[in-house]
């Protein structure tokens, strides 16, 4: 039971982020969305550090292989696995007018629900990786860790349902749909993290790769989108911070919980 709702915390933080839809009238502040998504990319880069990149090195070390070869190989693995995936899926980041992967006749608000959406497959594929983990037993990574991941996953999560649903809201979609939208963007989390508890067993032998993909592909996410986002136009600090705040958030929860 307690892994399940471990499993839902992520998708949660996107439900009632988007959720925030309902409370507000007009669009968000530029400089408050600024400050959630560095706050975002700030817990992304220290869970992909202390949650997978670590345990990834330090479980090699137990299986007797050199420590730093599947956190390489695994964090590259990762970042191709999200490039091959920006390509191919048609989706338009929020600040964007242009349509990046292949062609395709999507609505506008489809295609920005898409690139959402798109961010949070390795966040699904790094806690399913961390409760696997936890369920083998030997492998240095401890429910409480796994639990402080999802936790520190669902509070990047809710700026992220935040800004998804305000935007869709913006584009004349009604409060309802904009929800419904939002809080579908997180659906991929849940899914993916538990078609991984599934595939336990078959794992173990390539759990260290399998962690480091996940920091790879989140990793990915945070550069080519979140920060750059941040950092568009004026008051650029003011995301720079956010992304102090979430990274040293996400450490203490991790180092406190892990």
């Amino acid at each position: 039971m307690q892994i399940f709702l471990g499993l839902l915390i992520p998708f949660l933080g996107t439900m009632l982020g988007s959720g925030t839809v309902f409370l507000m009238r007009n669009k968000m502040n530029k400089k408050i969305e600024k400050l959630l998504l560095g706050f975002a990319s700030g817990v992304m880069i220290a869970a992909s550090i202390w949650s997978l990149i670590i345990p990834s090195i330090n479980m090699a070390e137990e299986q007797g292989k050199v420590a730093w070869i599947p956190a390489s190989i695994g964090f590259m693995f990762g970042i191709v696995f999200l490039l091959v995936l920006d390509s191919l899926i048609p989706h338009l980041h929020l600040k964007s007018d242009k349509p990046e992967g292949v062609k395709s006749k999507l609505k506008k608000t489809t295609m920005m629900v898409l690139a959402v959406t798109l961010h949070n497959i390795p966040e699904g594929m790094a806690v399913g990786v961390t409760f696997a983990g936890a369920i083998i037993g030997n492998t240095g990574i401890t429910i409480a860790g796994a639990m402080a991941l999802a936790i520190g996953i669902a509070i990047q999560n809710f700026p992220e349902g935040a800004i998804i649903s305000m935007t869709l809201k913006s584009e004349g979609v009604s409060k309802s749909k904009a929800f419904l939208y939002g809080t579908l963007s997180g659906i991929v989390e849940p899914i993916g993290a538990i078609i991984t508890i599934l595939l336990t067993n078959a794992v173990v032998p390539i759990l260290p790769y399998l962690l480091s993909f996940a920091a790879g592909a989140m990793i990915y996410v945070v550069v080519e989108e979140l920060i750059p986002e941040s950092q568009v136009g004026e008051h650029s600090n003011i995301g720079t911070i956010g992304v102090a705040m979430g990274f040293v958030i996400m450490m203490i929860l991790d180092v406190a919980l892990g």
